[in-house]
């Protein structure tokens, strides 16, 4: 599944490690889901996307 995790988070200025803390998970869970090699949980997609400010839907290409 391919997403816009990267551009959304580098847009806002931020770096992997502080999405991570800000979604609370380690930062390779944020490497992964960038790089498309890992399929989040909802609670998960929700965690970030509220980090990057944005939605769901605007945060994964279906």
């Amino acid at each position: 599944m391919k997403n816009r995790i990267k551009e959304l988070r580098t847009d806002l200025g931020m770096t992997q490690e502080e999405l991570a803390n800000k979604a609370k998970v380690r930062r390779e869970t944020i490497v992964f889901l960038e790089q498309g090699k890992y399929n989040p949980s909802l609670q998960l997609a929700h965690d970030v996307a509220v980090a990057l400010k944005t939605t769901i839907d605007d945060l994964f290409i279906f």
